[in-house]
């Protein structure tokens, strides 16, 4: 599902050329922090004159701190605008003294950013399952080719020179790293790392048009992502390292809808394991998870109702195929026009008329492998008992037998134990992922 967070590390194009007498005062690093859903996340541009070439890069600070260059940055009459294309974030501001005043804008929301040239400290946060090198289990650094698209990833592989059982680590949505990294936490190292040194080989890998992979995420749907983790597949299959009869597929959230998808072109698949995987159709997905969220956060009774009346009437445009244009002007009979141009235009993009239309449950009774589907009782974004109830639903349709659903008392969306499952509480918990969901992935794996 669209988690309500910020993604900014993706590859993009060269920057834009320009002209530009004023740029040497605003050349140098400028740092801010931007609150998402009540959680600071630093930023960080460098600036760069060169003769008449106006360059920008853009660093998240606390999601892998890598430089991203921008497609677009201009400094005139002070003020300053600066956009990275593929994840259509945009940052406008003007600088007045030593800061720069502006917002930022991305995926339909827009937030205050104000920017200094002074950097701001990290909090420093305890990851005690976070492994730390050198490792018991070798390290190899991949690459996958997918047509056009090139993924770059990581094979670890156990030291023991016989085959091995392997799984392809697949992501939830919006652009993220090979590592899952997201709110301080990097889930899918600790997964790897407790598999690994479980004689069990893990593939993982950036997402395309993100941090190393090329190809553009932007335009890319789900079904574009389950051609890439078929990619990943196919390349465990070559690897004489690997038993090309017991690989497998671990998807998160998204991830989830992509490894049925799969299994359903691959025959040879040994099994997919769900981790808050979704059963239902898209928008009867984001229904729930906004009442579940909206409730959580306080939010009246009265007040739910009148979102999701309004939600309700913008799935259903969507569904019906309505364009940008006519949203917009739904859409602005609630919200002033440029609130109304952003959400539509989110709304209306590739990715989100897939995933609303998009009903998984008829994927997965096609599926034939093994499949264990796991998701927590806190689990706002994908409620536990709907979901893993469909997805059940599903298999038993496709007279698949072959199943294990298990629903895990007081685990999040992220799988850590938690008070309220919201998403401010993922980065202050310590846990990354539950050492239970870690066990009983192992023991599922192993035991076929």
């Amino acid at each position: 599902m669209k988690k309500l967070k910020f993604i900014l590390l993706v590859i993009a194009s060269l920057m834009l050329s320009l002209p530009n007498s004023s740029a040497q005062e605003i050349s140098g690093s400028w740092f801010g922090a931007v609150k998402i859903n009540g959680m600071p996340l630093r930023i960080k541009f460098n600036i760069i004159q060169n003769d008449s070439l106006l360059t920008a890069t853009l660093v998240s600070l606390d999601q892998g701190n890598m430089e991203v260059p921008a497609t677009k940055v201009m400094f005139e009459d002070s003020k300053l605008t600066l956009s990275v294309a593929n994840i259509g974030f945009e940052y406008t501001g003007e600088m007045i003294a030593d800061s720069i005043i502006g917002s930022m804008a991305q995926g339909g929301m827009k937030f205050p950013l104000n920017l200094t040239r002074t950097g701001i400290a990290k909090t420093k946060r305890n990851r005690p399952q976070e492994p730390n090198k050198p490792y018991p289990y070798n390290e190899e650094h991949v690459f996958i080719e997918n047509g056009d698209v090139t993924l770059a990833g990581t094979l670890t592989l156990p030291k023991e020179s016989s085959k091995h059982p392997a799984v392809v680590l697949v992501s939830g949505s919006g652009a993220q790293n090979r590592d899952e990294e997201l709110m301080g936490h990097r889930p899918f190292l600790v997964i790897a790392d407790y598999l690994t040194r479980n004689n069990i080989a893990v593939l993982r890998y950036d997402d395309r048009g993100f941090a190393e992979s090329t190809g553009n995420f932007a335009s890319s749907t789900t079904f574009d992502f389950a051609t890439d983790a078929h990619a990943a597949v196919n390349y465990l299959k070559n690897r004489d390292e690997i038993d090309s009869e017991r690989i497998g597929i671990i998807g998160h959230s998204e991830g989830g809808i992509i490894a049925p998808l799969v299994a359903v072109d691959e025959p040879a698949l040994n099994f997919i394991i769900l981790l808050a995987g979704t059963g239902v159709r898209g928008d009867s997905l984001l229904m729930m998870q906004s009442e579940l969220i909206a409730e959580a956060s306080g939010v009246s009774a009265g007040q739910r109702a009148e979102i999701g009346a309004i939600n309700r009437q913008v799935y259903d445009m969507i569904l019906q195929g309505k364009n940008n244009d006519e949203v917009t002007t739904f859409l602005n009979n609630y919200m002033d026009i440029n609130t109304a141009k952003q959400q539509a235009s989110i709304s209306t993009s590739p990715w989100f008329r897939t995933f609303v239309s998009h009903d998984p449950s008829q994927v997965l009774s096609k599926v034939n492998c093994r499949v264990l589907a796991l998701n927590g009782t806190k689990d706002l974004q994908v409620p536990s008992k709907e979901n893993l109830g469909a997805i059940e639903k599903a298999l038993k349709k496709g007279e698949n037998d072959r199943y294990k659903i298990v629903e895990l008392e007081g685990l999040n969306h992220l799988f850590q134990h938690c008070n309220t499952g919201l998403f401010n509480e993922y980065s202050e918990i310590e846990e990354t992922i539950s050492p239970e969901v870690l066990q009983i992935m192992k023991d599922f794996i192993l035991h076929d």
